[in-house]
């Protein structure tokens, strides 16, 4: 930081501050600190494996059952991850009756589980919680699905009609679903102030949300380690990692 020139974790604070209303869109880099891998980094996931789309889940079975058994070894490897930092600062701003909402591409479950309320968070991508067949959409905890398929080895089937389940996440060439996304247009449209968290804003339509704010006049933070092709039209672009920035920045609101 050059010789008079402010500090962006306190420019941070001072936004957060003036703000009533923020939109929090976070990606995999609010979780990394909880162990949980990204994907899109320099040593992202998706450098070491091609994701599975959609249709290909569907119409292979030797695709659903390399991406069950990827699924259990995330699962077995990630089950116990906790919230960062990061992620409770988030609660912190909702309980100071600061957050418009959370609205995050993270399929990890970490949110909720730091005590983001549900009315306040949209997961654009899914969960990981659940596994949902696809011909009646009737859904089960990620646990029992994985469990049958460790025991079986055998992509698992729905009880109810016997059809092919899927981790209830919007997987490549899959649409978002509708009215998640709605929903979470309509919070950035409330916002008076967006900040993405930890997000390569790589990832579209999801990566249009925060724009929205921007395009409304509101300030936009992005807090990043790499840059991001939002960068330009940012308010405040701060380079480093989401578990440092975003609590030093919220502790300052306390003085």
């Amino acid at each position: 930081m050059q010789a008079g020139q402010r500090d962006p974790i306190e420019h941070l604070a001072a936004l957060l501050t003036q703000a009533s209303r923020v939109l929090a869109f976070t990606g995999a880099g609010i979780s990394t600190r909880s162990n949980i891998p990204d994907f899109r980094g320099p040593d992202g996931e998706w450098k070491h494996r091609t994701p599975a789309s959609l249709q290909d889940f569907v119409a292979s079975d030797a695709v659903r059952r390399e991406y069950w058994a990827w699924k259990l070894d995330g699962y077995i490897g990630f089950r116990d991850a906790l919230p960062n930092a990061a992620h409770e600062a988030l609660v912190t701003l909702e309980h100071l009756s600061k957050l418009e909402a959370v609205v995050t591409q993270n399929v990890d479950g970490l949110h909720r589980m730091a005590g983001t309320s549900p009315e306040r968070l949209v997961e654009l991508h899914g969960t990981n919680a659940e596994a949902e067949c696809l011909v009646c959409s009737a859904r089960t905890p990620i646990s029992r699905a994985l469990e049958r398929f460790e025991s079986r080895g055998e992509p698992p089937r729905c009880d109810h009609c016997g059809g092919v389940m899927k981790p209830a996440v919007v997987m490549f060439g899959q649409s978002l679903d509708a009215a998640t996304f709605q929903r979470a247009q309509a919070h950035a449209r409330n916002a008076d102030l967006a900040i993405s968290l930890g997000s390569s804003l790589l990832v579209t339509p999801a990566s249009h949300i925060p724009l929205i704010a921007a395009r409304n006049q509101m300030p936009y933070v992005i807090v990043n380690q790499g840059a991001t092709p939002h960068d330009p039209v940012a308010s405040l672009v701060i380079e480093g990692d989401v578990s440092d920035v975003l609590p030093s920045a919220v502790a300052m609101l306390f003085g």
